[in-house]
């Protein structure tokens, strides 16, 4: 007996401010092509949407533009190409997360290894504060 595919995924996101959401995902078929998200051009994985709006079919009429090379195309796709671009954003907001929180936490570090540094070298005083 095989296991029944899931009928979705979920993806927990943390923000910045701690506050973690849950981003759920209908199940997408896998994509013959390479995805919405990579540019065909320079085959930069960072095409973003501009603009989107609903079809009268259930397709999505979307603006598409690679930050790279500035490749821009205006298109119709269908809903399983949107949830896998989608998956794909998200994917990407939750690894900017990530360097946000490592680069926040490195800054921080530094900034203390500076006060340290300044208090063992008797550069503060109390009117600094």
């Amino acid at each position: 007996m095989t296991p029944e595919p899931e009928s979705h995924s979920v993806r927990r996101i943390v923000l910045p401010s701690g506050r973690a959401i849950d981003v759920v995902r209908p199940a997408s078929k896998p994509a013959d092509t390479q995805g919405l998200h990579v540019c065909p051009e320079c085959t930069s994985n960072l095409v973003q949407p501009l603009e989107w709006g609903e079809g009268a079919d259930g397709s999505w009429e979307l603006t598409l533009h690679c930050p790279n090379c500035h490749w821009m195309v205006d298109g119709v796709y269908e809903r399983d190409e949107i949830d896998q671009f989608e998956e794909q954003l998200d994917d990407g907001l939750a690894d900017m997360l990530s360097d946000l929180r490592r680069l926040t936490q490195a800054n921080m570090a530094e900034e203390i290894e500076r006060f340290i540094a300044a208090l063992q070298a008797d550069n503060i005083l109390p009117e600094d504060f």
